[in-house]
């Protein structure tokens, strides 16, 4: 099946706090520190990266999160609990082998579909730290879950020395396209419709890049410039960056 492939035009989504975080990675260039500890579970500033997203989230009115895993998942289930001590519920979508992530969605739908009505819902990564509200995406997430056909938000980033050339254009009106300018850098924060990923199996392996491209391409695709604190943390020298960072803003807050 292709990413249009979708329910009807008039299975309208819903617009709830649920949230996913994307866990389910064995971060390759973070090893060897990865080898014996589950990414997300990697600390800066004395909490683990994924903490940070669970508590930001809490603060924002998320209160049901789904996380799925692979590598070491249970350590992250062992770590994080039922999530009570954060506000929240977390529930688990478990992977035996990492789905990438469209594939995780369509794993998650269950959990993240309240009795099988369609859901707009908020997906971060578990391994970016930022200091975005994610209250702001309440409105958005109304308006998407208004429309007849399924549609996304991306939070876009100016572009990291590691990426110069950036993923997508934005242009004044907040729509995104695949060329242009000013092109800026998928933040990894994203608002997306479950109709988009409904005729996916279960178990499916599947990027997020073909669903990206098709919905922008068809003008279904929206998104935000966000220019505050923002790190897509993917190197131990990165992590280390972030941790000083962290550690010496807590001393002079």
């Amino acid at each position: 099946m292709t990413p249009s492939n979708h329910a009807p035009a008039t299975a309208r989504a819903g617009s709830g706090r649920t949230a996913m975080i994307f866990a389910a990675g064995r971060g390759e260039r973070m090893r060897p520190l990865t080898d014996t500890c589950p990414k997300p579970l990697l600390e800066a500033g004395g909490k683990p990266l994924i903490v940070w997203q669970i508590e930001r989230l809490a603060a924002s009115g998320y209160t049901r999160i789904v996380i799925n895993h692979a590598w070491l998942g249970a350590q992250i289930e062992a770590a994080l609990g039922n999530g009570s001590r954060f506000g929240v519920t977390l529930h688990y979508s478990p992977e035996h082998d990492a789905l990438e992530t469209a594939g995780g969605i369509a794993q998650a739908l269950p959990l993240i579909e309240s009795n099988g009505v369609p859901e707009v819902f908020l997906a971060v990564s578990g391994d970016v730290y930022s200091a975005y509200d994610f209250a702001r995406l309440k409105a958005r997430a109304q308006t998407l879950a208004a429309q007849a056909e399924p549609g996304m938000h991306l939070v876009m980033v100016p572009n990291p020395p590691f990426h110069p050339n950036g993923d997508f254009a934005l242009n004044a009106e907040g729509l995104l396209s695949l060329e242009g300018a000013p092109r800026y850098t998928f933040g990894n924060i994203g608002l997306y419709d479950t109709r988009m990923f409904r005729d996916l199996a279960p178990g499916t392996k599947r990027a997020l890049t073909p669903y990206y491209r098709e919905s922008i391409a068809q003008g279904r695709a929206s998104g935000e410039l966000y220019e505050g604190a923002w790190e897509n943390v993917g190197t131990p020298a990165q992590l280390e960056a972030l941790d000083t960072a962290l550690r010496g803003a807590a001393r002079h807050g």
